[in-house]
């Protein structure tokens, strides 16, 4: 007997669930209320592509609980059932256009709907399997995280996400500004349509227009037929320029008047185009730096500039990544021996300032991978640690129990740092209790001073 497939119905209530499985036996049903007091922390257990929103009995007044449930159950498809009259009101329709890749009007039609439902599911099952072997980029997990840097870095994102308004996202390099590019798109009311990225710092000066505006037959000698420039390509969606700051001069002239009436003109073309095109930039370095430096003009700078975010480096989130690095070590290539941290590399982690962010940390677990021998990996396959002539210098010196003491003693500094100098916090994050904690202090002799100005966030000394 085929395996039914499982399909979330969202609704106001349990009533009617049986007329619901009698309708659709293909399909095995999830109900899930509205009304439901269960925390959306424990969701976890719900799995499945495709859901129903039956929008049909909720009260005005709970559509706020709609979208929050839709964003806790990460669904990848959904379709709504509405009353007839439900379609002329505008905080239905938004919903439905966040979330929804179709939708229908009481009274249900059973066929019609389990056909939408399975192209949806069929839809899914496909993308899975083309991404299926794609190496897994820090891009599709850049924003994880429960340090209060990325959490408020996030709800700042979902703000953006629902507006109109061009979006700069700064960020040093390898903090994932793509990524968060990608999350305000894909959170906004354009993420059915494209989002389109150009790579400024590979755009020649020569083609800059050719690229973004397109041309007509015609327009110059091998122009055998029409073309449409990345903006046009974008039209309804999301057009992403990368590394803007590397943008010439002259290239910056030639979107400025896309940037302020949203219409563009292609080469040899004697009509503007109309375009509907959201324009969210990123860039390593602030643009009103350059403004003042004569390296950016002005007028585009305050075009593209409403809406700003800066993207935490990764020292400033070190509570994330021992979870970072366990996400790209769970997504390595099956044909790599798996391979988890050691306790003293877990250390070395939070130690280590990151200037490369999590491009830097993929980097070395990717070296790791390939390079370490034995199951755990230890700081010296990440390429942490001193080099062999220091080694040969110390020889006399080394013993396990000065290598022991020297890993307790910075497992002891880091926690404290990690923990702002709270021993029960410290304790907890070396998973040991407060008594053992001490009890380690005091064996390595290590003096705790307790902060004396919390409010600048000053931490104790540890000698």
């Amino acid at each position: 007997m085929k395996e039914k497939r499982s399909l979330v119905w969202l609704s106001a209530e349990h009533t009617g669930s049986e007329a619901r499985n009698n309708q659709l036996p293909e399909w095995q049903l999830i109900p899930i209320t509205v009304s439901s007091q269960l925390h959306h922390g424990n969701l976890s257990g719900v799995s499945a592509r495709v859901g129903v929103l039956d929008l049909s009995d909720v009260p005005n007044d709970q559509f706020g609980s709609v979208n929050n449930w839709l964003e806790a159950l990460q669904i990848e498809h959904w379709v709504a059932i509405l009353e007839p009259g439900q379609v002329y009101n505008p905080e239905v329709c938004r919903l439905i256009n966040h979330h929804c890749g179709d939708y229908h009007t009481l009274p249900l039609q059973p066929e019609r709907l389990h056909a939408a439902l399975g192209h949806l599911w069929g839809m899914s099952e496909l993308q899975s399997r083309a991404f299926h072997d794609k190496p897994v980029s820090y891009h599709e997990f850049a924003l994880e995280g429960k340090s209060p840097a990325i959490t408020q870095t996030r709800e700042l994102l979902g703000r953006f996400a629902h507006t109109e308004e061009p979006v700069l996202i700064y960020g040093e390099n390898g903090t994932g500004k793509e990524a968060a590019a990608s999350f305000i798109h894909n959170h906004s009311p354009r993420r059915l349509k494209p989002l389109v990225v150009v790579n400024c710092a590979a755009l020649p000066i020569s083609l800059t227009q050719n690229e973004l505006f397109g041309h007509e037959k015609g327009a110059f000698t091998h122009a055998m037929s029409s073309r449409k420039g990345r903006i046009e390509t974008a039209d309804g969606g999301t057009l992403l320029l990368v590394g803007i700051d590397e943008l010439k001069l002259e290239q910056q002239s030639a979107i400025l008047r896309f940037l302020q009436e949203g219409q563009i003109e292609r080469i040899g073309g004697c009509h503007p185009i109309k375009v509907d095109v959201r324009v969210i930039a990123t860039s390593t370095t602030p643009l009103d730096q350059l403004v003042a430096q004569g390296h950016f003009r002005s007028d585009v700078f305050y075009r593209l500039g409403s809406l700003n975010v800066l993207l935490p480096p990764l020292r400033a989130r070190k509570e994330d990544i021992p979870e970072l690095a366990n996400r790209i070590l769970a997504a390595a290539p099956s044909s790599l021996e798996p391979k988890r941290l050691a306790e003293i590399t877990t250390i070395c982690l939070a130690e280590h300032p990151w200037p490369g962010n999590l491009r830097e940390l993929q980097n070395r677990l990717r070296q790791a991978l390939l390079l370490g021998q034995a199951a755990f990996i230890e700081p010296g396959d990440m390429g942490f640690g001193q080099s062999s002539a220091d080694l040969n210098g110390q020889s006399e010196k080394l013993s396990l129990d000065s290598f022991r003491s020297q890993a307790d003693r910075r497992a002891i500094a880091v926690s404290l740092a990690l923990a702002q100098n709270n021993i029960s916090a410290a304790a907890r994050l070396l998973n040991i209790s407060r008594v053992s904690f001490y009890r380690l202090m005091d064996k390595h002799h290590v003096i705790h001073r307790p902060s004396t100005s919390p409010s600048k966030g000053t931490q104790g000394d540890v000698q």
